[in-house]
């Protein structure tokens, strides 16, 4: 049999078609997703436009055969076409240089039959030829699965396509999708499925369900494979891409006149409070990660009265002692001391709580549906950073670290969620602000106040690592910043003391 590519909107079509007909179906919305999902990720034309090719695998032995992609990088076999019949066809989308092994699939007590005389299950290999030569390229496979290619054009070399997988090239290829112009038969699944609907079957009939029930298993379980492989290449360019930032994280903290980072956009925000309205240079725009450049966010007699509230309270900054408490430690060299705004003076002009809302403005802006309240949260920070010249060997600055959760998992009620990072005064040398793993560096502008959020307001999961930024070495003059980290699920009654360092609630940590 024959299982035919087509187009993303041919295949989501059918499947709605079928939807429509029989609206008590099995088919689900999760379902649904994974079709398009595995549309989208493995049309050739998204992958390499320029050098896809048809094959048609034509299996002419008496028994059962299995077509596994060949994965150069880690030397595995990704299953293709599982069960392709005797004296039957299957085609796929590939592209040139990429490798195949044809199985021969065992009966029931683990042999094959290629001859009488011979029990043995063979294993064929087929490597495609350039594309250009060959758009359509056939492969006959015999009972010991031989391989052939057919109609090869002439200045194509036969001798170099039955060959052993090509170690070189790394992307993976795409599956086959099914579908047929007669609205009466349905798609079937592009990679594994290799059934289908033979006779015309009427709308809502038994066997167009049944068919359909098929298809949505195969698609689902190929699905599941599918999505592990992609995770653990995610899983090695993540890490991958930690490691390289940590190396160069010295090397972009040194360099003292590095501006920031491009803006992917530049947008204005009006708080509807004061106003007034002020530039978002957008440098990071995902769901569970944003950062925001916001220029003018604070007003100089803003950071002032900061500065006068802070200066009698002075004391070394710590960090997470990762037990629940905190302790100092050198990769946090600053000064801090946490200013609680005076919220019964607000109406009356007091300039900590002012700016303190307008954080609050913001975060509500960008996180819609989160409905962030000042109560039950931290107080303003003022941390203050000071330089002691290039030669000193301990410079006031924080090592990487994220301000709260930051592995991609669901986030904890309570805990931290964004900051808001306001810088005041600005040092003459050094003291960006560098987001190592998102290649995000700012460097400081007095009044602007860099927005980072670390979760999606709408699924709740956190940042993995996007987020995670340090405080560049100070090494002429002083950084002087205010701080205002945002929780999601404080109240008065719920504050935010009331959690310890590890997020737990310490009545449910039983201290």
């Amino acid at each position: 049999q024959k299982l035919v590519c087509c187009s993303t909107n041919n295949i989501m079509a059918a499947a709605h078609r079928q939807q429509r007909q029989h609206r008590k179906s099995i088919i689900s919305a999760p379902t649904m997703f994974a079709v398009a999902i595995i549309a989208i990720l493995f049309l050739p034309s998204a992958v390499h436009a320029n050098g896809n090719a048809q094959v048609i695998f034509q299996n002419e032995s008496k028994s059962k055969i299995s077509i596994h992609w060949i994965n150069p990088s880690t030397k595995e076999q990704v299953p293709m076409i599982p069960n392709v019949d005797a004296n039957s066809n299957v085609q796929l989308n590939s592209f040139e240089g990429h490798s195949f092994e044809i199985h021969q699939t065992p009966n029931d007590d683990g042999e094959c039959n290629a001859t009488a005389d011979d029990k043995t299950c063979h294993v064929g290999y087929f490597t495609v030829v350039p594309a250009k030569e060959m758009k359509v390229q056939t492969v006959q496979i015999n009972d010991r699965m031989e391989v052939s290619l057919q109609h090869v054009s002439p200045n194509v070399d036969p001798t170099a396509v039955v060959e052993a997988a090509d170690k070189d090239k790394k992307y993976m290829d795409s599956y086959s999708y099914t579908s047929n112009a007669d609205e009466d038969t349905v798609a079937q699944c592009m990679s594994i499925l290799k059934r289908t609907l033979k006779t015309k079957a009427p709308p809502g009939s038994k066997e167009e369900r049944e068919a359909m029930d098929k298809y949505f298993l195969c698609v689902n379980r190929e699905m599941a494979s599918t999505i592990k492989d992609l995770n653990d290449e995610v899983e090695f360019q993540k890490e991958l891409r930690k490691t390289i930032s940590a190396q160069v994280e010295n090397v972009t903290c040194i360099d003292a006149d590095a501006p920031s980072s491009p803006d992917l956009e530049v947008r204005d925000w009006t708080n509807e409070r004061d106003g007034v309205t002020r530039p978002v240079h957008v440098k990071l725009d995902r769901s569970t990660s944003r950062i925001h450049v916001v220029k003018n966010f604070a007003a100089p007699e803003e950071c002032e009265a900061m500065e006068a509230a802070a200066k009698p309270k002075l004391r070394r900054a710590t960090v997470a002692d990762g037990q629940g408490g905190s302790q100092l430690s050198e990769n946090r060299k600053a000064m801090q001391a946490g200013i609680k705004p005076k919220w019964a003076k607000e109406a009356e002009g007091d300039l900590v709580a002012r700016l303190s809302r307008r954080v609050y403005d913001y975060a509500n802006h960008v996180l819609e549906g989160l409905e962030l309240s000042h109560e039950g949260q931290e107080s303003l920070m003022s941390i203050q950073y000071f330089g002691r010249g290039y030669n000193d060997t301990e410079p006031d600055r924080y090592t990487p670290h994220c301000d709260g959760e930051c592995t991609g998992s669901p986030h904890l009620y309570g805990n931290r969620m964004a900051t808001m990072v306001i810088y005041c005064t600005i040092p003459e040398r050094g003291g960006h602000t560098n987001f190592q793993n998102a290649n995000v560096h700012v460097k400081p502008e007095r009044g602007a106040g860099v927005f980072f959020s670390y979760i999606d307001p709408k699924t709740k999961m956190m940042d993995d690592h996007l987020t995670q930024h340090s405080g560049c070495p100070i090494y002429e003059g002083e950084k002087k910043i205010i701080t205002q980290w945002i929780r999601y699920g404080v109240d008065d009654a719920s504050p935010w003391t009331s959690y310890n360092t590890l997020g737990i609630k310490y009545s449910e940590a039983g201290e």
